[in-house]
């Protein structure tokens, strides 16, 4: 009887299915918001790991300039170095053409297979403009979304749009209360410009890689 109740619980361990994160983005740069949406994620809803995927060629970014891929690589590597649970994706920097989400699912879902779970984080603006992404509705069929909200929001033009999308296309969209760091891209790339601190803003070697690099002057 023991040996059974043993093989039975090693059969249910082996069937258990991986749950890796999905954080995407320019990440030019990466900074301190990034990473503790993606450690919130991952502690709260028992993510195995978290990938980050830098994105290659973005269609709505199309008349934006982007820093070189090679340095946003570098320092989402540097900026994930000391956590054992996030992993560094070139998946679509490497892709030819725009990086369009789905795709990346599919490739994802083809390295992986059946036995993981894919959980797509992304924040509350982004989840907003969803419907403007390519193919969307593929996104709920092979994904759960995690939206990442302020602690104590509770708007309710997104609740309504949760509630669609779940009654519409069956989706499975977790609302992730996360405490609010009013930290953007954008905001540490004029404040370099303005020769203005970006200290506390990014981790201190992505601090560097900038600074050495001469990025964003």
């Amino acid at each position: 009887m023991e040996k059974q109740l043993n093989k039975n619980r090693t059969n249910t361990i082996e069937n258990k299915k991986k749950k890796y994160g999905i954080m995407g983005g320019t990440f030019d740069p990466v900074h301190l918001g990034h990473l503790f949406i993606a450690e919130t994620s991952q502690q709260e809803l028992g993510l195995d790991k978290i990938l980050f995927i830098p994105t290659g060629d973005p269609p709505h970014k199309k008349n934006q300039k982007i820093t070189d891929s090679y340095h946003r690589l570098s320092m989402v590597d540097i900026a994930i170095d000391n956590n054992n649970s996030f992993f560094l994706s070139d998946i679509e920097i490497n892709r030819e053409g725009y990086s369009y989400t789905v795709e990346t699912i599919k490739r994802l879902l083809e390295l992986y297979g059946t036995t993981t779970e894919l959980y797509f984080i992304t924040g509350t603006d982004a989840f907003m403009e969803i419907e403007t992404w390519n193919n969307y509705e593929e996104l709920f069929k092979m994904v759960r979304i995690v939206v990442a909200t302020r602690l104590g929001y509770n708007d309710i033009t997104l609740n309504q749009k949760i509630q669609f999308f779940e009654e519409k296309y069956k989706a499975e969209i977790i609302k992730l209360p996360t405490p609010v760091l009013e930290i953007s891209s954008s905001d540490i790339r004029e404040r370099i410009k303005s020769e203005k601190s970006i200290r506390y803003l990014v981790p201190e070697g992505v601090q560097d890689y900038i600074y050495i690099n001469r990025l964003y002057i």
